[in-house]
């Protein structure tokens, strides 16, 4: 009896919503966090800063790392990871926002999947 083979990946989609009650707070936090990397070219610094200051929402994404959210899980190493962020109307009262009943028992692609939570 052969066993079929399992991949060693595992993709992990997580989807956050977040609210910026200190829009002021999260720029400045994403403006140290530019300053304090050595490995950013002056280009490209220039660039991010201008970002992060005309867009909250970019700040968030130069803040959020998806290597700190997996850094201590014994036993995974992150192979790749992407991710964005954008300015979202969000009304938790709508099933539009219902993650735990719409989403239960399928995965982002429609297909039958278990969901732990």
């Amino acid at each position: 009896m052969s066993t079929p083979e399992t991949s060693r990946f595992v993709r992990l989609r997580v989807e956050l919503v977040l609210e910026v009650d200190d829009q002021d707070a999260v720029t400045k936090a994403a403006l140290r966090r530019i300053a304090d990397d050595t490995t950013v070219p002056d280009d490209e610094r220039t660039h991010a800063e201008a970002a992060v200051t005309e867009d909250t929402a970019e700040a968030l994404a130069y803040l959020v790392d998806p290597f700190d959210l997996v850094s201590e899980v014994p036993g995974v190493d992150l192979a790749q990871a992407s991710w964005s962020s954008e300015h979202v109307e969000y009304d938790p009262d709508s099933p539009e926002w219902d993650l735990d009943e719409d989403d239960e028992g399928e995965d982002f692609d429609g297909e039958g999947a278990g969901r732990a939570g």
